[in-house]
């Protein structure tokens, strides 16, 4: 979405809600729960699509494989980290640090987002810099901040060197000579992640399950709608679909209190009319993986939304509203896939 295009929506959504007040009514008793699945729906957001599993041998393997390798923390510099480091089931699939701590103890960039249902969005990483699962897993391993290692070899040497890998390899990809490779090492880690769904109750009423919320989450759907929050929070995802400028009518960082301002996407692409644009963040299990942004400059949820709705729509929203979203949000959790924890790992000999 281009960002005339953007603000040109936020511009009619805020007509359309009477922006100008500092709060959001709700509409008339006559807006009933049908009409607003459809609003809903009209404005992109969609149930999480089924996930499918494969009856293929290699390509259950290979689902296998990338589990075991998603928690296996042997094969970093320091013997201590894993996916699963950064990636935890009790934090919505983050981390609940501001910035992920990596090998040795180094300090990432900038926050862990959630695993859970990253495979729906278009773009990995904060500043998007990578382009799919398989790639941000690829190069994982050599992060310097992430597992430490120099190259790929040895990551290779690492893992031929516990038994019962070489064996799930040769499995998971059939017919290649040599399958510990840096590329199927990618595919198979992203094979794992591609099934870390979370269907909550929001799912339930999008298809039609009308007492699948409460009230109140009905009032936060409403104003989320009306707000313009659903013109970026899109899709099955909300969100994860578009880079956006953090910052259309503010600075964020005058808002989050960050000192030294992170210059995003342009770092990236090194075009000035890329800074401070972000990939805009999913909002499934929101209510679990703080803290937010991407930096991880905000605790509180609710101060979160307000920032985002001073910042992003130029609304100052009350305290009544504001609870009424987060109280949305909450129905966006769902529990985390019975996948998600190790397999006992392979003995060292």
């Amino acid at each position: 979405m281009s960002r005339i295009r953007y603000v040109a929506q936020i511009a009619a959504s805020l007509v359309a809600c009477g922006a100008a007040a500092l709060t959001v009514e709700p509409r008339s008793n006559a807006y009933g729960a049908p009409s607003l699945v459809e609003d809903a729906r009209s404005r992109g957001l969609a149930p999480l699509p089924p996930t499918a599993e494969s009856a293929d041998a290699a390509a259950v393997a290979r689902v296998e494989l990338g589990r075991r390798l998603f928690f296996e923390n042997r094969v970093s510099a320091d013997g201590n980290v894993s996916c699963g480091h950064c990636h935890q089931s009790d934090r919505g699939g983050a981390d609940g640090l501001p910035k992920a701590i990596g090998v040795f103890g180094k300090e990432n960039p900038r926050n862990a987002p959630s695993i859970f249902n990253a495979f729906l969005q278009f773009k990995q990483h904060w500043r998007g810099d990578r382009a799919s699962l398989e790639e941000q897993a690829e190069k994982s391993p050599t992060g310097p901040a992430t597992f430490g290692n120099p190259d790929f070899a040895a990551v290779t040497t690492r893992i031929k060197a516990i038994p019962g890998y070489a064996q799930l390899f040769a499995r998971a990809f059939p017919g290649e000579a040599e399958p510990i490779t840096q590329k199927n090492w990618g595919v198979a880690i992203a094979a794992y992640e591609r099934t870390l769904a979370t269907p909550s109750r929001f799912d339930e009423f999008l298809t039609g399950k009308e007492s699948a919320l409460s009230e109140a989450e009905k009032n936060g759907l409403r104003k989320f709608i009306e707000l313009g929050c659903a013109s970026c929070h899109d899709g099955p995802g909300l969100g994860g679909q578009s880079f956006q400028k953090f910052g259309v009518y503010e600075d964020y960082w005058k808002e989050t209190g960050v000192a030294a301002p992170d210059k995003g996407r342009a770092e990236v692409t090194k075009n000035d009319a890329d800074l401070y644009v972000f990939k805009v963040p999913q909002l499934r299990n929101v209510t679990q993986t703080a803290p937010y942004f991407h930096d991880g400059s905000v605790a509180d949820l609710q101060q979160a939304v307000r920032i985002m709705a001073k910042t992003q729509l130029g609304v100052d929203l009350k305290e009544s509203d504001a609870r009424d979203l987060v109280s949305f949000l909450g129905s966006l959790s769902g529990s985390a896939p019975r996948a998600f924890a190790p397999l006992e790992p392979f003995p060292d000999k």
